[in-house]
């Protein structure tokens, strides 16, 4: 994950994997986790496949805070990343 200080650190994909046995959907635990007061923008690189991608209730989650997700395959996040203005905290999947 990258925070809105440009910080990168390690996704907490255990919290999605014990709802869904997987790390390829983002839980609302995760998703609360990954959120930062004041994001406008929640990018989401989904991996080189697209198979990221969030669960119902952090869509909601990220709804609710006033936040815009968008959703890419990571080799285009990784270029968006640098194009997007704003507030934005970013979510890659690098593995797949």
């Amino acid at each position: 994950t990258v925070g809105l200080d440009g910080r990168v650190c390690k996704r907490k994909k255990k919290l999605s994997k014990q709802v869904y046995g997987t790390s390829h959907t983002i839980s609302l635990a995760e998703a609360e986790q990954v959120h930062e007061d004041g994001s406008e923008w929640l990018l989401v690189g989904t991996g080189m496949f697209g198979v990221l991608h969030l669960s119902d209730e952090a869509i909601d989650f990220f709804r609710g805070q006033g936040v815009q997700v968008r959703l890419q395959p990571t080799p285009e996040a990784a270029l968006r990343w640098n194009e997007m203005q704003g507030k934005v905290i970013g979510l890659f999947h690098v593995t797949c």
